[in-house]
């Protein structure tokens, strides 16, 4: 595996770096972990790695690691970069002949979402993207349950992604953490709704396989010293005139990592909180309300839930194992690519590239419609 970005105060290239390693399916022996390269050269030792293999860039990780032989090269990198890198770094590591783990969102515009689609189907290579909710073991036990119909159809959805963080990051040069979401020149066009509403939608979508139809937005910076959306409201109409709600803020006070999941169906109700999520609440009318505890031992426990699970029930399992299980799903397919095996289906039990595009299709949408109003917005599948 080769690191692209994640070196120094990066969070989410430690969560990369852990994740792809947790089950000891794969290595990190190659890296250009900053876009500074005398900070890439620096970072390489808190990595593990070797210094022929610390490199300054990602064009020089990519030339140098493609000139080794088949067997010592890396199989695929991790980009864990700004929103802005996406689109260079994985259309030069697929024309490399590189499999690619990337940091959602997908691309900054649409037409390089699809570019990099098109490379996909050209090259047959795995393109995973890490909405890494979806590696939770209720959330894909909630997505079997509702595909063997014990919630019957499905009547409305709604997801919530509340966070506090951003209300008192200050808008100047300071390198905080994070700071660069607030650019509209690194983040893209949108602010809170790229950053963590596309894991809310994305959530209904991978658990209901419920196909959109338009969205109509109301997104705001209720700090008027920013330009990106900070909070906002979507409605989403799915098929069939299924209506769905996400909300999004990262400036409401003393949330935290506040995302939540409810599906209503005509047979009965799902919710789940990623603050709690080794437990799901099933709720049916007359009934008492089920709580369903991970137990990847339990008969009614699915087998896509028990393949996620690590650890017996009453041992918390979250955010870390839920990453890594996004990276595993992506392992057997990069397994089952070198087998000559086709990798090609867009239905895969991790987001893939197509979800990003679809992903990248909802932020543009929702910006265009927020700046009409809420005026409705054609999205599609893809």
């Amino acid at each position: 595996m080769g690191l692209i970005g994640g070196g120094g105060h990066g969070f989410i290239g430690r969560v990369h770096a852990t994740a792809a390693t947790l089950d000891r399916r794969a290595e990190i022996v190659a890296g250009a972990l900053s876009s500074d390269p005398e900070k890439s050269l620096l970072y390489g030792p808190e990595f593990g790695l070797a210094e022929d293999r610390t490199y300054e860039s990602y064009q020089q990780l990519l030339a140098q690691e493609s000139a080794r032989d088949a067997d010592d090269r890396i199989d695929f990198v991790s980009i864990a970069t700004p929103n802005d890198t996406h689109f260079p770094i994985a259309k030069a590591a697929l024309e490399a002949g590189f499999h690619v783990i990337c940091d959602k969102p997908l691309t900054t515009r649409l037409t390089d979402a699809e570019q990099l689609a098109e490379l996909v189907e050209q090259t047959g290579a795995v393109f995973t993207l890490t909405h890494n909710y979806t590696g939770y073991p209720l959330i894909r036990q909630a997505r079997e349950m509702i595909r063997q119909g014990e919630l019957g159809t499905i009547q409305a959805v709604r997801a919530h992604y509340l966070q506090g963080w951003l209300w008192g990051l200050p808008v100047d040069t300071t390198p905080q953490r994070g700071a660069w979401k607030a650019d509209p020149q690194r983040a893209g066009p949108s602010g809170a709704l790229a950053d963590i509403g596309t894991h809310a939608y994305q959530l209904i979508r991978y658990t209901t396989g419920l196909m959109p139809a338009e969205v109509s937005a109301q997104l705001q910076s209720l700090r008027s010293d920013r330009t990106l959306d900070d909070y906002g409201h979507v409605l989403v109409r799915f098929a069939d005139q299924v209506l769905g709600l996400v909300t999004v803020s990262q400036i409401t006070h003393g949330q935290l990592n506040d995302l939540t999941l409810q599906i209503d169906g005509t047979l009965g109700s799902l919710s789940w909180r990623q603050e709690t999520p080794n437990e799901m609440v099933l709720r049916r009318f007359g009934q008492p309300l089920q709580v369903y505890e991970r137990n990847p031992m339990a008969d009614f426990t699915p087998a896509a839930a028990r393949a996620a699970s690590r650890l017996p029930a009453g041992h918390p399992e979250a955010f870390f194992e839920a990453f890594a299980n996004v990276y595993r799903s992506s392992y057997d397919q990069m397994i089952a690519h070198a087998d000559g095996q086709s990798v090609a289906e867009r239905d895969t039990i991790f987001p893939n590239v197509y979800d990003g595009v679809e992903g990248v299709q909802f932020i543009e949408q929702c910006v265009a419609s927020s700046a009409e109003n809420g005026c409705w917005k054609p999205l599609t599948a893809c």
